[in-house]
């Protein structure tokens, strides 16, 4: 592979190429001729066909129109129907990023309209969804992307080499290994190290929200002696969720300065809970791990792909991601090891069942030996009930405490949850069968929302239609009211009526939940309503048990008495229930043949590991941190 340019080259003719460089494992081509890159006469396609990687032909940044002028023309061949909000230019890489509120009517029929832009201004359009709800973070992220275009070039030229050049380690021994850094018999700071003879490749790296107080506790074992972070080849990120994304700006601080590969979305959200954390942190009177600069720096490095798109990362391991089902952007990672030597999924977070917001996991696989699966509830007593029963008992929650004039606090996690309490209370409302009240946005619940109306190609059919039309789309209802201040907050807990606060964080740690939980906890007409998981020590883990008196988190003087009504609805989590994960091993296609069980509580891996194994024959493991696995 070390050799896959002089193939391509031979291709072609030496004097319609300038240039010939990597973006990750995808392979650019320059050229100075225009007739050559308007029309290549089909030898692209070729090329493709016969060395099976990405290959794009673009235009010699010299010979692209001066942008003002291609700015105009864009806007004169671009109806107005399509409603352009931001033109970008991206001269080192010789592309134009058009953002449209309708990008079917900027594309055209077949993609007619790019290919006029390109004729007429040599520059190679690229259309993107403008957010519905405008979101600074997305501007932000795209900004540093652009701002740093250079650097982009050069960092995506070097990963591809690394995939290209050959073996540096030159182990050529069949053996694979996997180190748990965390999530071994626990919920929180997911952190994987996968080892080849050639490879070291990091699965997540996140932190254990329910002890951000307490390092021994919150974060992965990077002080392991198989973990060096100058060796570090890659970081691939399943999701957004700070319990497998949080430490990774501290990679960077560290100086790792290597491809991050995750979903779009997933770069969006990680993003914003980082800065989210830091501001936390700070706020509870401690030193952040890492500050904006090194998660600017994330932001960098990262390559985003699609589900199903196949991508090398190192010479000897190659990625595909599936839609896992837990949150948006949300992935299995199926991982080709060797050239076949073995096949490895990271199923992470997944939920096989549909949601409001998501189509189930994916089952269907090219090849699989060993998955890695998640027990967040698959201890024998984690049989959830039915969607249809779980926002029952929720519809019939709100409804009781108001009819109580009391408030209503629903914690949730900002990502995923909060979208599907949105949508259940949305369409009861609309359609009567709950009272049209108002349901207060606090925290980063109104920023993630708005990233979700930008990739609406990541959530289900059906919610997707109703994004595509402002009219229907049900983040849009007049009955949202987003808090965007702590004035805000201070009226809708003392001049509010009745009403639904959804606010983060899900546990109560940290976050807006915590300060209306202090509040309103003391009247017996309000109630409190759990739809996530509560991590062992969190504040919301010990409401939910029942404590009815608690030292104040932010007043250790004080003593919170919880005389509010407690109500835990489990069918709404975006994680697999006992049933669904049985339900995923007997659907997987092909069988596995090992099956590693993490992310859960002790008793949780334990179990579920015992029983798959009682059922379906296959050999299975719950490793403890720090222990290493042999898949080969």
């Amino acid at each position: 592979m070390s050799k896959i340019i002089t193939e391509i080259m031979k291709f072609l003719q030496e004097d319609k190429i300038t240039d010939v460089c990597f973006e990750g494992a995808n392979i650019v081509l320059y050229t100075k001729d225009t007739d050559f890159f308007l029309n290549d006469q089909g030898v692209i396609k070729q090329i493709v066909s016969d060395i099976k990687k990405r290959v794009e032909l673009r235009p010699d940044p010299s010979i692209t129109m001066e942008s003002e002028a291609a700015e105009k023309i864009i806007r004169q061949v671009i109806p107005e129907e399509a409603t352009i909000a931001n033109i970008t230019f991206d001269p080192q890489r010789s592309r134009v990023i058009i953002e449209a509120e309708k990008p079917g009517l900027a594309i055209g029929k077949q993609g007619e309209l790019l290919r006029e832009i390109k004729a007429k201004t040599t520059w190679v359009p690229i259309v993107k969804r403008t957010p519905v709800i405008r979101s600074q973070l997305i501007e932000n992220i795209r900004a540093v992307l652009y701002q740093n275009s250079d650097y982009r070039r050069k960092f995506l030229n070097k990963t591809g080499h690394r995939v290209y050049d050959g073996w540096i380690r030159g182990k050529k021994n069949e053996w694979v290994r996997l180190t748990y850094l965390g999530s071994g018999r626990q919920v929180g700071r997911s952190c994987m190290l996968l080892q080849t003879p050639e490879s070291r490749i990091l699965l997540d790296c996140g932190i254990d929200p329910a002890h951000t107080m307490d390092e021994t506790e919150a974060f992965p074992y990077l002080e392991a002696p198989e973990f060096k972070v100058d060796e570090l080849d890659a970081v691939i990120v399943s999701h957004a969720h700070l319990d497998h994304c949080g430490l990774i700006p501290y990679l960077f601080k560290f100086g790792y300065k290597g491809p991050i590969y995750c979903t779009a979305p997933t770069r969006d959200v990680m993003a914003l809970l980082q800065l989210d954390f830091v501001k936390i942190m700070k706020n509870a009177g401690k030193d952040p791990l890492y500050t904006s600069d090194e998660i600017r720096e994330m932001v960098k490095h990262t390559i985003c792909l699609n589900f199903e798109e196949v991508t090398d990362i190192t010479p000897d391991v190659r990625i595909t991601f599936y839609n896992s089902g837990h949150i948006i952007g949300s992935a299995m990672v199926h991982l080709h090891i060797g050239n076949g030597l073995h096949n490895l999924l990271y199923g992470a977070d997944m939920k096989y069942g549909r949601t409001k917001l998501l189509d189930p996991a994916i089952t269907d696989f090219p090849r699989l030996e060993s998955l890695m699966l998640e027990s967040t509830y698959g201890g024998k007593d984690n049989i959830t009930q039915s969607r249809e029963e779980s926002e029952k008992q929720l519809v019939d929650a709100v409804n009781a405490t108001l009819a109580n004039k009391g408030k209503v606090i629903i914690p949730v996690l900002g990502v995923g949850r909060s979208q599907e309490i949105m949508l259940i209370l949305e369409e009861h409302m609309r359609t009567g069968a709950m009272e049209k009240i108002p349901v207060f946005i606090d925290g980063m619940v109104w920023d993630v929302t708005a990233i979700h109306t930008a990739y609406p190609e990541f959530l289900n059919n059906q919610i997707r239609k109703q994004i595509f039309h402002k009219n229907q789309n049900p983040f849009l209802s007049d009955i949202f009211k987003r808090v965007g201040s702590p004035k805000e907050r201070r009226e809708v807990i003392e001049e509010a009526g009745s009403c639904v606060i959804v606010a983060t964080s899900g546990m109560l740690v940290g976050g807006a939940s915590v300060q209306y939980f202090k509040e309103l906890c003391d009247n017996p007409h309000n109630c409190i309503i759990f739809v996530s998981y509560q991590g062992e020590g969190s504040l919301g883990r010990r409401v939910q048990r029942g404590e009815k008196e608690i030292i104040n988190p932010d007043s250790p003087k004080d003593v919170l008495r919880v005389k509010m009504q407690v109500a835990t609805v489990e069918g709404l989590s975006g994680h697999s229930g006992r049933r669904e994960l049985m339900n995923f091993v007997y659907r997987c296609t092909p069988r596995p043949k090992k099956i590693i069980v993490n992310h859960g509580e002790v008793s949780r891996c334990l179990d579920l590991a015992s029983s798959i194994h009682k059922m379906y024959r296959i050999e299975t493991a719950a490793p403890r941190n720090l222990e290493t696995i042999r898949l080969v």
